[in-house]
């Protein structure tokens, strides 16, 4: 499956952005989606997911409350809408499919390339 990201930008702490993915190449909706982001100096690390069907969402625990992750199976597409960004969200984020449907972060083996989220303070 292949995976484009699009949404980053600058924006001002306490604001909000939304990052879409669109995806082609195999059956969406058997996938379930995730978002992860790579800060400078820092490992990747796992932001939020969401089961093939949508049922079920995860998030880091840090974001829960001001990222909510979506998706869209008619639209081939997930997003994250992201409020209340602070400069410490300030990273590359990047979207993942996961074959298996359910969403474990160890399962995750398709990647984008990553779009830039910076939050100025």
């Amino acid at each position: 499956v292949q995976l484009v990201e699009s949404g980053g930008g600058l924006v001002h702490t306490g604001g909000s952005l939304r990052l879409s993915c669109a995806t082609s190449g195999r059956t969406f909706s058997n996938y379930a989606m995730g978002w992860f982001r790579q800060a400078p100096r820092k490992e990747r690390e796992f932001v939020a997911a969401i089961s093939w069907s949508g049922a079920n969402t995860y998030y880091a625990e840090s974001l829960k409350g001001r990222f909510t992750i979506s998706r869209d199976n008619a639209k081939n597409t997930v997003h994250l809408q992201m409020n209340s960004l602070k400069p410490e969200d300030t990273a590359v984020y990047f979207c993942a499919a996961d074959p298996t449907g359910w969403g474990l972060v160890r399962n995750f083996n398709s990647w984008g390339l990553g779009t830039q989220v910076t939050v100025s303070s």
